[in-house]
């Protein structure tokens, strides 16, 4: 099983840059879009449709304000839209996709990244979802989330940390939100999983010098319960791969889907 996940800055855009193209190639089982800022009517024509998929969309009550969309191979059980708190439902900030005996979620943070009210919403965002998490948890399935996180978690997912520190994305509170996920909680990164290598990022500021010299930060994951982790086999973020200010998460599962 292939997983893509990918964080869009709005899907007309990077269409324009070919995304769609390049998804047609990748034979991906599940694609988890994140910040579509379209409606769900406008993501189910030409050019973002793809032939052979499912395709489901949580949007946002205004549309640009986010939105995300999971594009699926086999028909999933079920569909949940939504994690039942404002700052993730008014924004369109989750769909999950409910298969047999693994439910796969597609998530959208808060930046921070604009300003002091943007940063409150993120860490009431994260205090919120982390009562949700520790609920999945004593549920009798797996999960994979897909996720578009906007924290940096270890200092080998920042290319210059000592520089980062007081800044959204690699704060210690966040730092610290990500300690407990992976921690206490016991969620499994899956990139981590399969390899310590430095300089695996998935965004760059927007500035010709930070994408030449690769100053960039690990925002996006895929993350999930330790009864998966013997199945990551394979992980990348290829950094030439850009529709957007992120690079795709591609991970490859030895699971196969079944409903």
């Amino acid at each position: 099983m292939r997983i893509i996940s990918l964080n869009l800055n709005g899907v007309e855009a990077a269409s324009a840059r070919g995304l769609f193209d390049w998804l047609r190639t990748q034979d991906a089982d599940v694609i988890c879009l994140q910040d579509i800022r379209v409606t769900a009517p406008e993501l189910e024509q030409d050019p973002y449709w793809i032939d052979g998929y499912w395709q489901y969309c949580f949007e946002a009550e205004v549309p640009s304000q986010g939105g995300v969309a999971i594009y699926t191979k086999i028909q999933p059980k079920a569909i949940i839209m939504g994690l039942g708190f404002e700052l993730a439902d008014r924004y369109g900030r989750f769909i999950q996709a409910d298969f047999d005996k693994v439910s796969i979620g597609c998530l959208l943070l808060p930046s921070g990244r604009n300003g002091d009210a943007d940063l409150n919403q993120k860490f009431k965002f994260m205090n919120e979802f982390t009562g949700y998490l520790n609920k999945q948890r004593r549920k009798r399935r797996e999960f994979i989330y897909c996720g578009s996180l906007h924290v940096a978690h270890l200092k080998l997912d920042v290319k210059n940390w000592r520089d980062c520190q007081h800044q959204p994305g690699f704060m210690a509170p966040e730092r610290a939100w990500m300690d407990e996920i992976f921690g206490n909680m016991g969620y499994v990164d899956a990139l981590r999983e399969v390899t310590r290598e430095s300089d695996l990022y998935s965004w760059w500021p927007d500035s010709e010098q930070a994408q030449d010299l690769n100053l960039g930060l690990r925002f996006d994951y895929q993350f999930l319960t330790p009864g998966l982790r013997r199945f990551v086999k394979n992980a990348q973020i290829p950094r030439k791969v850009r529709f957007s200010e992120h690079a795709p998460v591609i991970i490859d599962y030895d699971w196969t889907l079944s409903i």
